[in-house]
């Protein structure tokens, strides 16, 4: 069996110029792979549809970056999510730019919009285990589609949830502006979790650092689900998508 994953080979500077330039007559939605997501992108052929209906799909990690160079000698350029969060925060979005915001706590979102003078951030935070309910996923759909057209909407409610609305979204074609799948980018964003010193991030060892922050909460992800990887990765082919211009 061989799974095939294309990646979009975008450095964090050239990718925040394209979602610089996306608009909002258009939608479309960003995954950002790490070494879990491609572990479950091998197990769930439900998620590589998620995946196949992205506009960009960014190579969120640079440990995994470091595995395919030692692993396959191909050569991919990491665009993390948490650091692509933060550059539209500082230096790209406009106070008055529509940006939906789904997760995170009620207090983030006023600190991120106090932090940036936000003048037109929408926060919506569904409940706990929402996907497992379908009112609840209609309730979150339609409240983006209700504030749209958005500059971004910023999706941090976790794998696969995040890919699901996104994908969701697409298919209902109400919505128009750019989706990020971003995780955790908010909480770091705001001070809830302190990112790895700029050494480890360099190492791609960004992933110590979090286990070591919550071993009880990631340890299963880390040490007993993360070492797959070394087994899946030579049957797995990673191919280079074609760019995909920027709809403006």
């Amino acid at each position: 069996m061989s799974t095939v994953l294309q990646l979009d080979d975008f450095a964090l500077e050239h990718f925040g110029q394209l979602a610089a330039s996306f608009g909002s007559h258009h939608y479309g939605y960003v995954v950002t792979p790490n070494v879990d997501h491609v572990i479950r992108y091998w197990d769930d052929p439900s998620f590589r549809e998620l995946y196949a209906g992205a506009s960009f799909v960014l190579l969120d990690s640079r440990f995994l970056a470091g595995l395919l160079r030692a692993i396959k000698g191909q050569r991919f350029q990491a665009c993390p999510g948490s650091d692509l969060t933060a550059l539209l925060f500082h230096r790209i979005i406009a106070p008055d730019d529509k940006v939906v915001l789904i997760g995170g706590s009620a207090q983030q979102a006023r600190e991120l919009a106090q932090r940036r003078g936000l003048r037109a951030l929408r926060h919506y935070d569904p409940p706990m285990g929402f996907v497992r309910e379908p009112l609840a996923v209609e309730q979150c759909l339609q409240f983006i589609e209700s504030e749209s057209p958005f500059r971004f909407c910023l999706l941090a409610v976790g794998c696969p949830q995040q890919e699901l609305l996104a994908h969701a979204l697409k298919q209902r074609a109400r919505a128009r502006g750019l989706a990020l799948c971003i995780g955790a980018s908010i909480n770091f964003l705001t001070g809830v979790e302190q990112r790895a010193p700029a050494w480890m991030t360099r190492l791609g060892m960004e992933w110590l650092h979090r286990l070591l922050q919550h071993p009880a909460r990631l340890a299963g992800r880390y040490l007993v689900r993360g070492p797959r990887i070394f087994l899946l990765l030579p049957r797995i082919t990673f191919k280079l998508r074609r760019p995909i211009a920027a709809p403006t």
